[in-house]
């Protein structure tokens, strides 16, 4: 499974990005707000940063400008994803840059029936939502599992990108399902890698080493 970074905060991404486990970024109006920094100029220097895709999200409503606003965050780097919200004027776009040859995230998915209109519409990512589902009640690893099937069901293009991660459960039920990519904040990242059988591992042989005197260099 792809593991991207939800953030526009730049140095949390040059950070990860070091890993050499991070394959792309997604970025929305709201992360891109918090930066308090120009849209453009944030999304250049993130695309700089990672060579995979970089999600950079339309905010008009209407289909004319949101055509406009996708071409225009294009342009901007060659791995910019324009993203677009699933509503009939986002998959209307959506097509139309898709046959453009642009990589398009159509994203706030909460139905599998959504999911496969966006699939039609040629979009490279469907970004569903699970922890918001899980917020109501609903069961977002459900949809994630339906999405999975009905692609595999007619061999769509389109990469289930699971969004809304709250936690590294999620992550692994994602993958058991067969998600292409999981979403998720820097400190979900950084959770996966931490196990306290590892830290007292560690600090085992530590202190074992240290007890013989010895350096390795």
């Amino acid at each position: 499974m792809k593991f991207f970074v939800d953030t526009a905060d730049v140095a949390e991404i040059r950070s990860l990005a070091g890993t050499g486990l991070l394959d792309g970024v997604t970025t929305n109006p709201s992360l891109i707000a918090k930066s308090g920094r120009k849209m453009s100029e944030v999304i250049a220097e993130i695309c700089a940063l990672v060579p995979g895709p970089v999600s950079a999200e339309v905010t008009a409503t209407d289909h004319e400008t949101m055509l406009k606003e996708g071409r225009y965050l294009r342009a901007i780097a060659p791995n910019v994803a324009v993203k677009v919200p699933l509503t009939e004027a986002g998959l209307r776009t959506c097509k139309v840059l898709a046959e453009e040859g642009t990589p398009v995230n159509v994203t706030l998915c909460f139905s599998a029936n959504q999911a496969l209109l966006a699939a039609k519409a040629g979009a490279a990512f469907i970004s569903p939502f699970v922890g918001r589902l899980d917020d109501i009640g609903q069961d977002g690893m459900g949809l994630i599992a339906d999405v999975v099937q009905i692609y595999r069901n007619y061999a769509f293009k389109t990469e289930v990108l699971v969004a809304s991660i709250r936690h590294p459960v999620h992550v692994l039920q994602a993958a058991r399902l067969g998600a292409h990519v999981g979403t998720m904040p820097p400190a979900v990242i950084r959770a996966l890698f931490r196990h306290p059988l590892t830290d007292k591992g560690l600090e085992a042989f530590l202190a074992d080493w240290a007890k013989t005197g010895q350096s390795i260099l």
